[in-house]
C-alpha cells in the first residue's frame, strides 16, 4: 500500500492547513459563542472547492479517491468541529449517495449545484423509533401515478437547516421489512417539506440538526435514488463509505490537540519546571501519540482499500470504532494535562472533550460497529468451514 499523496492533493492539503489556521481558527471562539459559521468562511470554502471533494470533475467537482478525501478531512479536522461537519456531511453521507447511485439525469441536475456549494446536502434516515435500528422506519411513500406521497418525520439530522438536498428513506411496501424500504432525493421546496425543530446539542456548535417533518410531501417519481426495495441496503452502503472519512477527521481533532498539549505543557511550570519534564505528563503525551500514529495507519489503510474497490465492511467500522474511541481519549487526556484550565470555555481543549463524544453516536454507534465487526468475522469463519 502506498499511502504517498499525489502532488495535486499535496497541493491542496497545505492550502486547506493554511486556510484552516488562517481564517477559521481566528474565528473559531465566534463560531462557538454565536453558533454560527461566518459567511466568509462557507464562501471561501466553497471558492476552495471543498464542497465538491467527491463529486467527479465532469459535475464539477474535484473528484477526489478516497485517500485523497481522508488527507484533505485530516486538515479540517483540526479545527472547529462544527465547521468541519458542515463540509463533511455534505461531502459525505449527503452526497455519496447521487454520486454512487444516481441516474445520469439526478446527477446532471443535482451534482454540479452541490459541488459549487449552492445547494447543502442532507441525511435523513433517523427516526425517532429508527436510530441503530435502522429498519424500523416509519416514514411511508406511497406511489400515485408519477409522483410518491411521504409521510412520516426524521429528526437529529445534520445539515438540516442548510441543507436544499435530501437523501431519504421511506418505507415503500410494509409487508416486506427492510426490503421495503427506497431512498429518495428529496428537495427543502417540495410540497409537504418541513423543517421542524433546531435541536439543542452539547457540541458541534455551527452545525445544525434538526427535524424534518413530511405532511403529503410529493417527490417525483424520477426521484427516486437507486432501486425501489433497496433503500435499506443503500443507507448501509453510504453509511459504509463515510466511515474512513469520519475516522480521518478525528484523526485531525486528535493531531490538533496533541499540538495544544506539547505548546502548553512546555509553557506551564509547576514544581519550578515545565509540566512536560514530569514523567506523568510526558506519559500522557506518548500515549496520545500512539494511538494518533495507530488511528493514521488504520485510517489511510481503509481508505487505499476502499480505492482498490475491495470489501471494506470490518475494516470501514473498524475506522469507525478506534477514530472515536481514540478521539474521546485523547480530548479527556488534553483536559488532563491543561488541568482546572482545560475545563474552561476560554480554552479550545472544553470544546473538543465536547465535540469528541458525538463521533461515538453518529454514523453508526459504537455497539454498532463491534456488532458489524462481529458479523464480519462470522462470515469470514462460515466461508472457511464451506470451503474446507
Amino acid at each position: 500500500m502506498n499511502f504517498e499523496f499525489a502532488e495535486d492533493i499535496k497541493f491542496l492539503k497545505e492550502n486547506v492547513r493554511k486556510f484552516v489556521r488562517e481564517v477559521v481558527e481566528p474565528v473559531a471562539m465566534e463560531i462557538e459563542e454565536k453558533d454560527h459559521i461566518p459567511e466568509h468562511i462557507v464562501e471561501q470554502s466553497k471558492e476552495m472547492g471543498l464542497f465538491s471533494l467527491s463529486i467527479p470533475e465532469e459535475y464539477g467537482g474535484l473528484g477526489l479517491d478516497m485517500v485523497g478525501k481522508c488527507a484533505i478531512y485530516e486538515e479540517l479536522g483540526k479545527t472547529h468541529n462544527g465547521y468541519t461537519t458542515l463540509i463533511g456531511a455534505h461531502t459525505g453521507i449527503g452526497s455519496v449517495g447521487i454520486v454512487e447511485l444516481g441516474t445520469e439525469k439526478q446527477k446532471q441536475k443535482y451534482l454540479p449545484k452541490m459541488a459549487s456549494g449552492e445547494w447543502i446536502g442532507a441525511f435523513a434516515l433517523t427516526e425517532p423509533s429508527a436510530g441503530s435500528n435502522a429498519a424500523n422506519l416509519k416514514t411511508t411513500a406511497v406511489r400515485k401515478g408519477d409522483k410518491y406521497i411521504l409521510n412520516g418525520s426524521k429528526h437529529y439530522i445534520t445539515n438540516a437547516v442548510d441543507g436544499h438536498v435530501f437523501t431519504v428513506m421511506a418505507v415503500t411496501d410494509p409487508s416486506k421489512g427492510a426490503k421495503g424500504i427506497t431512498s429518495f432525493i428529496v428537495e427543502k421546496d417540495f410540497p409537504g417539506f418541513k423543517l421542524g425543530s433546531v435541536e439543542q446539542k452539547m457540541g458541534l456548535r455551527g452545525s445544525h440538526s434538526a427535524e424534518l417533518f413530511f405532511e403529503d410531501m410529493e417527490v417525483p417519481a424520477e426521484n427516486v435514488l437507486g432501486e425501489e426495495g433497496k433503500g435499506y441496503i443503500n443507507a448501509l452502503k453510504i453509511l459504509a463509505n463515510g466511515r474512513a472519512g469520519l475516522a480521518a477527521r478525528n484523526l485531525g481533532s486528535c493531531e490538533r490537540l496533541l499540538e495544544h498539549c506539547l505548546s502548553y505543557a512546555s509553557e506551564r511550570e509547576q514544581f519550578g519546571k515545565p509540566i512536560l519534564e514530569i514523567q506523568s505528563v510526558q506519559n500522557m503525551l506518548a500515549e496520545i501519540s500512539m494511538q494518533i500514529e495507530v488511528l493514521r495507519s488504520i485510517t489511510y489503510r481503509v481508505a487505499w482499500m476502499t480505492d482498490q474497490n475491495q470489501r471494506v465492511v470490518k475494516e470501514a467500522a473498524i475506522a469507525k470504532l478506534f477514530g472515536s474511541e481514540v478521539y474521546n481519549k485523547v480530548a479527556d487526556l488534553a483536559v488532563q494535562i491543561y488541568g482546572g484550565i482545560g475545563y474552561m470555555k476560554d480554552y479550545p481543549i472544553e470544546r473538543y472533550y465536547r465535540d469528541a463524544r458525538i463521533t461515538k453516536i453518529y454514523e453508526g454507534t459504537s455497539e454498532i460497529q463491534r456488532n458489524i465487526i462481529a458479523s464480519e468475522l462470522i462470515r469470514s469463519l462460515k466461508k472457511k468451514e464451506v470451503k474446507s
